[in-house]
């Protein structure tokens, strides 16, 4: 505590008469609780009658607290907005020049980069020196801290409602010539996310990285099995089946996108190395751009080959087409698989479309633009669904009908039931991660922008702050990735043990 702060003498005519009676009352600015002493008075030097006004006040330097530009910025805003009322003591106990002194050379330059000046009214010149014979002062007792480098933002406009005490964003807000107009946080222009997520905490951050690096590790194993035995023995796979493996394929390449992402580092893919915030609507750097195409690309294709393996079960099942009348059609199957996703991909890299997810680290479209996160993944995700969805619902009642009609013949149906149960549990294992993570993109698109609004300006410790649900993020990851874990059912028989002996 800092009731034992090293004495000090100085301030002339700024301070308070020493005649007038100081009335003590507990500190309820937020920035200012828990600061080293409990007790203050009002009004103080700045003329502020209630703390509620100098809160509203002193708030609006909470961005350069939350950045350490100086250990001892807190400490000195605090005791002269809300400056230690001593119960046995009279005269005001204003902070020492050499508090001042530190704070202003660890921010000012950061002010001075957004053409903000260090305010007059705290001027250093003004308060008393350590040791003065004729003034008592208060210190700071910490331990030399370095400073950081000037790359976060400057104080945005104080609320109206000065009740709140309400603070700036825990964000950045990077020059204009940099960022532009790209940068929008909680409808305020010019405002960027920080590099990682300020929503979750640094326990919660690094479990993001376990937790995808784990499922993508995995999926690459299961994927990458499949696709192998396919190479190996090309003929067992024929159509309607042969989707399965292209769609495997596909995931493939998305889990390496993830595995990219946790060589690399979330910073080197999803930031902007120079001031340290989110990507913004950028077709680069590479890396970030490799990443994006692994995952959108492959991820959309995937979807099609769903869609494609849907239509093929249709036609076998309930147009009672055969293998090669379907197998004729393979090359406007692949000719649909490939070039709407290329389509799709190229319009968001000419639109500059791809940002930085603070999450997981990686690049994609939509996550700082709801407008995008609607076109380019919502829409194409929930059309893909709905049709394939509908094919294979087709396909179902024809292959229960098919099943009624042999079985009134008196002919067995075992191969056609088995058939009809790993279709079964193929359709869940991609129709249900698909529709959760369509609806973790809703939850997400329904919400962010109150997410970012409550960001922008909150109370600081407010433990009731609206936020995202942390596990709704970890459960759409591990659904983006585990129809290609679980894509390897299909290869699971006693017959990719005899192509793997071959």
């Amino acid at each position: 505590l800092l009731l034992g702060l090293p004495l000090l003498l100085g301030l002339p005519a700024a301070g308070r008469a020493a005649s007038k009676a100081l009335v003590c009352q507990e500190i309820t600015v937020p920035m200012c609780k828990g600061i080293g002493y409990n007790l203050t008075y009002m009004p103080n030097q700045f003329n502020h009658d209630t703390q509620d006004e100098a809160g509203l006040e002193v708030h609006q330097f909470w961005p350069l607290v939350e950045i350490h530009c100086s250990p001892d910025l807190r400490f000195f805003l605090c005791s002269m907005y809300t400056p230690i009322c001593l119960p046995d003591y009279t005269k005001p106990l204003p902070p020492c020049r050499s508090v001042c002194e530190r704070a202003k050379a660890g921010c000012s330059p950061i002010m001075q980069q957004y053409g903000f000046a260090w305010p007059e009214r705290m001027s250093c010149d003004s308060l008393p020196v350590l040791g003065d014979t004729e003034v008592l002062c208060m210190g700071y007792n910490h331990t030399e801290a370095t400073t950081l480098p000037p790359f976060f933002g400057k104080p945005t406009r104080p609320a109206k409602d000065a009740a709140k005490n309400l603070t700036p964003l825990d964000g950045q807000r990077p020059s204009g010539m940099d960022c532009g107009q790209t940068c929008k946080t909680g409808q305020v222009l010019n405002c960027a996310i920080p590099c990682y997520q300020p929503y979750f905490t640094q326990d919660e951050k690094t479990f993001t990285t376990f937790w995808v690096g784990l499922w993508s590790i995995l999926c690459f194993l299961s994927t990458s099995t499949t696709v192998a035995t396919f190479l190996i023995d090309m003929e067992r796979f024929k159509y309607p089946e042969r989707p399965i493996i292209f769609l495997s394929a596909c995931y493939l390449f998305v889990s390496m996108g993830y595995i990219v992402r946790l060589v690399a580092g979330h910073a080197n893919v999803a930031c902007n190395s120079e001031h340290h915030h989110i990507h913004y609507e950028t077709t680069g750097p590479a890396l970030c751009t490799v990443v994006f195409l692994l995952l959108y690309f492959f991820g959309m294709a995937s979807s099609i080959w769903w869609v494609i393996l849907s239509l093929t079960w249709f036609l076998a099942a309930g147009m009672k087409w055969g293998n090669e009348a379907i197998a004729s059609y393979a090359q406007y199957f692949h000719l649909a698989a490939w070039l709407i996703p290329s389509a799709k991909s190229i319009a968001v890299l000419a639109l500059s479309s791809v940002d930085g997810d603070p999450v997981a680290g990686v690049c994609y479209v939509g996550n700082q633009s709801l407008e995008n996160l609607r076109g380019f993944v919502l829409a194409p995700l929930v059309v893909y669904l709905f049709t394939g969805s509908l094919f294979l619902l087709a396909g179902f009642v024809s292959l229960f009908r098919i099943r009624s009609v042999i079985k009134q013949g008196g002919t067995k149906t075992d191969k056609l039931e088995k058939l009809m149960i790993r279709i079964g549990i193929f359709t869940v294992l991609y129709t249900v991660p698909a529709t959760i993570v369509i609806a973790c993109y809703i939850y997400e698109q329904h919400n962010r922008e109150a997410w970012e609004q409550a960001q922008n300006c909150s109370c600081p410790g407010d433990p009731h702050r609206f936020k995202p649900d942390y596990a709704i993020f970890m459960l759409k990851y591990f659904m983006c990735l585990v129809v290609g874990i679980t894509s390897g059912v299909w290869i699971w028989s006693s017959k990719t043990l005899d192509s793997w002996k071959r």
